[in-house]
């Protein structure tokens, strides 16, 4: 069964006075490995007088590149798009047997390939107590013996690599405490453990840094997420969403010989669903930031307005 819903995103600045703005990055077209299928896209922009130009980073994002040719009062970005919600099941893969069992390495050409992703913040005095935790959590037998033996670890006393990541992702989501953050960047991984609370970005990007002290070569995805009213509330557990959602949202992908980026999310304990459509993937929160820019100095009036709608259901089988 899937249903096509139809997404619609306005963000709208207005200044106080014309001014000139400088080329703007618009990063909120769905990235080519969104495993949600995308049956329709639009942009618009206002000023209409503009220049846009379409472009791929490092990492194969979509980004519009947007040039203008006078002073305006406003900035407006508007997304449509069609999506088609088919449920998948995320742990539908198959790993390489050499990465089957946690920890795990990368072979030396595909190592090389993800250096980008496996860049380390400094290991300061918080984050370095709670990666030691995890440690000891989960691969604390392993991780003593090592240290004084220099053996290396028998399969049998590994543990499964889904397992492994689950549990990691499951802590972080169980530890941190989600808030809504106004306020603009991404928290230090230390800032998030010293409040113990964050926004969807700051736990992503926890997250992220977590993994790759661990070995695991991870990145930072900005997208959308849909949540949909189920037709049956559970009997057993949380019923889900009480209305159709989207918005905004941030979550990790961790890189697995034989399944490629695999989508974890802190703020849920998730793996990512067909519901996650990522727009953004990055090594660093930075580059992935849904608009992006300079403008003249001036007071400026920010809103947005963010609505998904059913457009098509598929028949039950019966």
């Amino acid at each position: 069964m899937s249903i096509h819903v139809a997404l619609h995103h306005k963000t709208h600045y207005q200044y106080d006075r014309l001014v000139n703005l400088g080329p703007q990055v618009v990063r909120l077209r769905p990235a080519p490995h969104a495993r949600t299928r995308i049956l329709s896209y639009s942009l618009k922009i206002t000023p209409e007088k503009h220049f846009i130009n379409w472009m791929q980073d490092p990492q194969s994002n979509w980004s519009a590149r947007l040039v203008f040719e006078q002073p305006t009062r406003e900035f407006c970005v508007e997304v449509d798009l069609v999506a088609e919600m088919a449920v998948f099941n995320p742990f539908d893969f198959f790993l390489e047997p050499q990465a089957e069992k946690f920890p795990f390495t990368y072979d030396s050409a595909l190592n090389h390939e993800l250096a980008p992703f496996q860049r380390k913040c400094w290991l300061t005095p918080k984050f370095s107590k709670y990666l030691a935790q995890i440690r000891r959590d989960f691969m604390g037998e392993i991780k003593q013996r090592t240290k004084q033996e220099r053996l290396e670890i028998p399969e049998a006393e590994k543990t499964r690599t889904i397992d492994f990541l689950v549990g990691v992702n499951q802590r972080l989501w169980q530890d941190i405490k989600y808030t809504i953050r106004l306020e603009p960047g991404v928290q230090t991984a230390e800032e998030s453990l010293t409040k113990m609370s964050g926004s969807c970005r700051d736990s992503a990007w926890l997250l992220v840094q977590l993994f790759r002290h661990l070995g695991v070569a991870a990145r930072f995805v900005s997208g959308y997420l849909i949540q949909l009213k189920p037709d049956v509330k559970s009997l057993d557990g949380p019923s889900g969403a009480e209305k159709d959602f989207t918005d905004l949202h941030a979550w990790t992908e961790i890189y697995l010989p034989g399944a490629g980026g695999t989508g974890v999310d802190p703020t849920s304990g998730l793996l990512a669903g067909e519901g996650h459509i990522p727009l953004a993937c990055t090594p660093d929160p930075s580059s992935a930031a849904p608009i992006s820019g300079g403008v003249d100095e001036c007071e400026t009036e920010f809103s947005f307005e963010m609505n998904v709608t059913r457009i098509f259901e598929s028949p039950r089988v019966t």
